[in-house]
């Protein structure tokens, strides 16, 4: 769990214009209904998987969800989390009523994540040896649970590593771009709106399926957060393509930060002064030819 403390950093792709600052004012305004405590660190957090999300060009709506699925995830953290078993044994009996039906089934797992996790993980979601459903407990993003599911991330020698914070975006990215946790992706939950340049109308209660069948209890969640996500992106300017033309131009994007286009007056006077230097050029050439052949 040690990597998951580590700080989600990174430089933007060439070309991105994305306003931060209003991005993180969109999200504060109490109108989005849920984002108004967001901290410093969280939005540290967010930038980074805002930055995959441009560097993948991930569409627009597509990235709302995928934010809108890391909120609900993680808690609000934004950060990878370790999924917490310690449970009192009434709550055993509300989050597992089937395994645990009465108290008295529930008390010998309750305060014990460990010897819990054996039990509700073990011999499914491809768990063999007995502390399988330990080892291989969710982390992550979108939290990861069981050995094959590890497997498929490449993950079954070193499985803390899914609480690495670049790992934890890689898999995020992966399993829902891809359909690899439940078969379900992000292309599924498309409406001709969303396909449009308007990029409206995605279904985000719907595609709660990507992680989790929950929909009935968490899809209405995953559509205010999907919502409010939308608006902030598109108030930001989420996938607008920068003035600069120079390539080698890589912005540093940090909370708080607002990227400008370059001045157009600054611009032209640049392109003038290429264009006069052209010109002294091709009026010297001219005048030695002229005299050469006199």
């Amino acid at each position: 769990m040690g990597g998951g403390r580590r700080a989600l950093t990174g430089k933007s792709p060439k070309g991105e214009s994305m306003n931060r600052a209003a991005f993180y004012a969109a999200l504060r305004d109490p109108a989005s209904g849920v984002f108004k405590s967001y901290s410093a660190k969280q939005f540290e957090s967010l930038d980074a998987v805002v930055l995959e999300g441009r560097r993948r060009a991930v569409g627009l709506c597509h990235l709302a969800a995928i934010l809108a699925e890391v909120h609900h995830e993680t808690g609000g953290t934004m950060r990878p989390v370790e999924e917490n078993l310690n449970y009192s044994a009434r709550r055993l009996m509300q989050v597992w009523p089937a395994r645990f039906p009465t108290l008295a089934s529930a008390e010998p797992y309750a305060g014990n994540p460990r010897k819990l996790a054996n039990r509700v993980y073990g011999g499914r979601l491809g768990n063999v040896e007995d502390d399988d459903g330990w080892v291989f407990r969710g982390r992550g993003l979108a939290q990861i649970t069981g050995r094959a599911n590890y497997g498929q991330f490449g993950l079954v020698e070193m499985p803390d590593r899914a609480c690495d914070p670049a790992t934890a975006i890689r898999i995020l990215f992966d399993g829902m771009v891809h359909g690899l946790f439940t078969g379900k992706r992000l292309t599924d939950f498309d409406t001709d709106d969303s396909r449009s340049a308007a990029a409206t109308g995605y279904r985000y209660a719907a595609s709660r399926a990507i992680i989790n069948g929950d929909i009935r209890q968490n899809g209405p969640k995953i559509e205010a957060y999907g919502r409010a996500f939308e608006a902030a992106l598109r108030a930001a300017g989420y996938g607008r393509e920068s003035a600069s033309a120079d390539p080698s131009v890589v912005v540093v994007l940090r909370p708080g930060s607002v990227e400008r286009a370059p001045d157009m007056e600054s611009v032209n006077a640049s392109h003038g002064a290429k264009f006069n230097r052209l010109r002294r050029l091709i009026e010297a050439v001219a005048g030695s030819l002229a005299r050469w052949t006199k």
